[in-house]
């Protein structure tokens, strides 16, 4: 597949979601803005919530956020891409597209979502007068890990729901589960020892805690937990195109 095509289909697939409104692209803005001021306001003020450790009054909210945002980018490469080949059936039937780079738009895409909501974050983090550590600098490299992970496992089960439809369903409810198996709305560390240690084997935990690390603690996130995913997400990786392999021209003919 030419790279060109990948930003084409990055591009049109952003443009779409608002496609139609006087507003255009500033929704892409207004959105996350709305979403992140009543996380802030009803988790930090209206409720009263706090963050074991952390007096600010905005502290549970900017936990939740910090964990929300990649994780919403992360379930959402996943899921869309579970789907791709099935979505973009009209394009593959019509082109010799190579396969295992479709998933990369949704990547590319959930990318661009993920960076303009993470820009609001901090904008708003700087009028609150939050402190930034210089270990910011440290989340292009987990995000990359954590949308490496996710092209993995998206590519597995695009293959899989060709054959097997109500897959998809499957994965939306999974990913609903999954999300509460992660420590994204609560704290790790108030859970029992043995929710802990099943709770270590959950991928998802290494990308949520590191950016939990960097907003909340400010300190250096455990890149040994982040190193097993990506080596994990290659051998998925090598997996994958084993399959493919072995399937494209099944996948072609049930498309």
């Amino acid at each position: 597949m030419n790279f060109s095509l990948i930003i084409e289909l990055t591009k049109r697939d952003f443009i779409e979601r608002y496609s139609g409104s006087a507003l255009g692209f500033i929704w892409s803005f207004i959105y996350p803005l709305i979403n992140i001021l009543i996380y802030m306001i009803i988790f930090g003020n209206l409720m009263g919530a706090r963050l074991p450790g952390m007096s600010s009054v905005w502290g549970y909210g900017i936990y939740l956020i910090s964990g929300l945002i990649p994780w919403t980018a992360f379930a959402n490469t996943v899921t869309r891409s579970s789907t791709v080949f099935l979505d973009k059936k009209n394009i593959i039937t019509k082109i010799r597209i190579d396969l295992p780079r479709l998933p990369l738009f949704i990547v590319f895409s959930e990318t661009i979502t993920f960076v303009v909501t993470l820009v609001i974050f901090l904008g708003i983090l700087l009028i609150t007068g939050f402190s930034f550590s210089p270990y910011l600098l440290f989340i292009p490299v987990i995000y990359l890990i954590q949308q490496i992970f996710a092209y993995s496992l998206g590519f597995f089960l695009a293959m899989i729901v060709v054959f097997l439809r109500d897959l998809k369903e499957v994965v939306t409810i999974g990913f609903q589960i999954w999300f509460w198996f992660t420590p994204i709305v609560y704290v790790f560390e108030i859970l029992p020892s043995l929710a802990q240690q099943i709770l270590f084997w959950n991928p998802a935990l290494a990308f949520i805690s590191a950016y939990h690390d960097i907003f909340i603690l400010q300190k250096m996130p455990s890149f040994i937990y982040l190193t097993l995913v990506l080596m994990m997400s290659s051998i998925l990786i090598v997996f994958d195109y084993m399959i493919f392999k072995k399937l494209e021209k099944d996948i072609r003919d049930f498309i």
